[in-house]
């Protein structure tokens, strides 16, 4: 006898995306509202079409906030994914020493992000900071509110120490669950330590390191707090990513229309690229060309 399938579950289900769609739809669409017209008070409103949209693409501000989020957001996939991956192959696979490293490296993920770019300020501060005393007691003049080098030292320094540990996290999370009958063949084999990583560890590690590649490119092109606190933007416009121009755009100087018109220009560079590196990497994983 055909049994029918029961789909009940799915009533348990729908609260949540009433919330969800109420709280993400509803800004959206003030957003979008927001994107086409030319407000100057409660009532005084007046429809421009896209022209916030020509003005945001044609703004030499954006597209240098672009270009400098790019390049720190594909510095943090090549620091932190082969870092994270390296540090979960050193990690103890059992005993009292897991529970350690897992509680130990877990520790700069619960953080506020606010207080990681206080946490940073205080420790590279040249004249009382750990980092920057030690530093400049190299000989190497050091400090971040004065060059912009530094500046980018220091806020990928405090990106790493900060979300490294989430990769580090899910990579092992992924060696644990490749079941042991593999290593046992390997060794069986003669492999080496290399050709076990390179043919076992690493496409087992293919649907854990998808995760992490789109977390932490989505999050770090997101990011705002911790550079806000750290560097407020500069030296200059040094470190002024895509939302600190945006946090300017719309609250320092208030105008409502072209912050969300860039709002959506924003979603849309995020989604599109999240997108890519999510086909890209499903390619990879099933030998597509």
């Amino acid at each position: 006898m055909e049994k029918t399938p029961n789909n009940k579950a799915w009533l348990l289900v729908i609260p949540v995306f009433v919330i969800v769609a109420f709280s993400a739809i509803i800004p959206l669409m003030t957003v979008v509202n927001y994107s086409v017209q030319d407000i100057f008070g409660p009532g005084e409103r007046y429809f421009v079409g896209v022209e916030w949209f020509k003005e945001t693409l044609s703004d030499r501000r954006l597209h240098d906030a672009l270009w400098r989020q790019f390049l720190f957001s594909g510095l943090v996939l090549l620091i932190e994914i082969p870092l994270g991956v390296m540090i979960a192959l050193a990690m103890p696979k059992r005993g009292w020493g897991v529970s350690v490293s897992l509680v130990l490296l877990a520790l700069p993920l619960l953080i506020p992000w606010n207080v990681i770019g206080t946490i940073w300020i205080i420790f590279t501060r040249p004249d009382i900071g750990l980092f920057g005393v030690a530093i400049n007691g190299l000989g190497i003049d050091f400090d971040h509110t004065a060059s912009p080098l530094d500046a980018w030292v220091t806020v990928m320094l405090m990106e790493v120490w900060h979300w490294t540990p989430l990769v580090v996290l899910l990579a092992y999370a992924g060696l644990q669950a490749i079941p042991e009958a593999y290593f046992q063949a390997a060794r069986i084999d003669g492999a080496s330590a290399w050709a076990t990583f390179r043919y076992i560890q690493l496409p087992k590690m293919r649907g854990v390191l998808t995760i992490a590649v789109l977390l932490r490119f989505m999050d770090s092109f997101l990011i705002y707090a911790e550079p806000f606190v750290l560097t407020g933007g500069g030296p200059g416009n040094s470190t002024t990513f895509l939302s600190i121009h945006l946090v300017k755009l719309a609250v320092g100087q208030f105008d409502l229309g072209p912050a969300a018109a860039f709002s959506i220009i924003y979603f849309l560079i995020v989604l599109l690229f999240s997108w890519m590196f999510y086909q890209a990497l499903q390619r990879v994983g099933t030998g597509e060309k």
